[in-house]
């Protein structure tokens, strides 16, 4: 696996193609162009289009399937601090869905809301924080209707969690045998000996040599790939479906990134489980996820497929994001940045949150907030080997087009 920082996006992008093709095939095949609110130019031939029709039986049954494998489903996610007269929504209406065995970038600058959204999942958003959904499903459970014994029974064994820090995560008062013995014990039960066992298997699986020895190592003890892999072995220690892994690779040096990166892909395709991998780095997302959702300031801006979003960006943070990157930058004397951080609670523009910062900024940019709106273009050239139509979504008055820019 080649280091992260000499990735090749557009190689990156290519190479992605069937893993989209293969994760996104029921979704994308139910959608039909005439439900969309915006239409890429070259769906105007008719042969193009028609090749993308099937008649409604076809589709019920795709969308039926396509259901059956949701793993996670989030509608209308809002997570509130500050007082009830002047709150401060920190994630602000998100809708995310993750399939059993795809990978799901969250993506933004910090401050978009990755983290909290992925708390408020696992519920741990503390007071004064106060989390809404219309919809918050694990495998067809409703975990807002869950008690806390219930919720406690369910997460650590069916969704994992892998904290930002491990050297914060981890408790420096317990060998790092006792924890992850601690949770199979909690969630699985059985013997000691059977636990200690399962532990050594489980440092082992994750890269850590001398296992014998490491059990009755404290964190303080380890580096920081190996309190990461510490970490990682908690987390899957009970399998489980769903493992959202928050920035497991931050303060890692390149080396150490990758290695991290590709454990966490192969027990990913080995047991066949959901990932959420929230991160700010773009090319670790395009070069081990099949979804990207772009956030800022609490929203999601922008959500699609890496190929379709990489190759054509349609809100302008997102393509200020990709041309930020330094495989972008060749030639050029400065790499890209962009003016002005997320607003927080007491700078909150008007209209869209992101007019300060944007240089396409419209009157009704400040005027008006945008919504959400589908794009699809079945045959654009460089997605022509996905065979089928490739949808993005968009919160953005003007969106950029099927080229990414202007």
């Amino acid at each position: 696996m080649r280091l992260i920082q000499n990735l090749s996006v557009r190689r990156i992008i290519v190479r992605a193609n069937p893993q989209v093709n293969k994760n996104q095939d029921h979704k994308s095949q139910a959608h039909d162009s005439k439900n969309h609110d915006i239409h890429g130019d070259n769906i105007q031939n008719q042969n193009q289009e028609n090749k993308y029709k099937h008649d409604n039986n076809h589709k019920d049954n795709h969308e039926d399937k396509s259901k059956n494998n949701i793993l996670l489903d989030i509608r209308n996610l809002t997570v509130q601090f500050g007082t009830e007269k002047r709150p401060f929504n920190a994630v602000d209406n998100l809708n995310l869905s993750i399939l059993e065995n795809e990978v799901v970038g969250i993506v933004g600058e910090s401050g978009s809301g990755k983290s909290i959204t992925a708390l408020a999942i696992m519920g741990l958003v503390d007071h004064p924080g106060r989390v809404f959904a219309d919809q918050m499903q694990f495998n067809g459970i409703e975990l807002q209707q869950l008690t806390l014994k219930e919720r406690r029974k369910l997460l650590g064994k069916e969704i994992g969690l892998i904290f930002q820090d491990p050297m914060t995560s981890l408790d420096p008062c317990f060998t790092v045998g006792y924890q992850i013995m601690e949770t199979l014990k909690t969630h699985e039960g059985g013997s000691a000996k059977a636990r200690k066992q399962r532990t050594l298997d489980l440092l082992e699986q994750v890269g850590i040599p001398d296992s014998k020895n490491r059990l009755n190592t404290y964190p303080h003890q380890l580096s920081g790939g190996m309190s990461q892999r510490v970490v990682i072995a908690m987390a899957i220690a009970c399998s489980p479906r769903l493992l959202i892994a928050d920035e497991p690779t931050t303060a890692l040096d390149v080396t150490i990134q990758s290695q991290i990166m590709s454990l966490l892909r192969d027990i990913q395709e080995e047991r066949k489980m959901g990932l959420m991998l929230i991160t700010h780095d773009l090319a670790v997302v395009a070069e081990n996820c099949q979804k990207i959702v772009v956030m800022y300031a609490g929203q999601v801006v922008e959500t699609g497929t890496v190929a379709a979003v990489f190759e054509n960006p349609q809100h302008p943070y997102t393509q200020a994001l990709l041309k930020a990157l330094p495989e972008r930058a060749e030639g050029a004397a400065r790499l890209h940045s962009i003016a002005g951080v997320v607003p927080g609670a007491y700078d909150r523009p008007t209209g869209c949150l992101f007019n300060p910062r944007c240089s396409d900024c419209q009157p009704l940019c400040i005027e008006e907030a945008p919504n959400i709106r589908n794009i699809v273009y079945p045959n654009l050239q460089t997605l022509q080997t996905l065979q089928t139509p490739e949808t993005q979504q968009v919160r953005c008055h003007f969106p950029l087009g099927l080229r990414g820019d202007k």
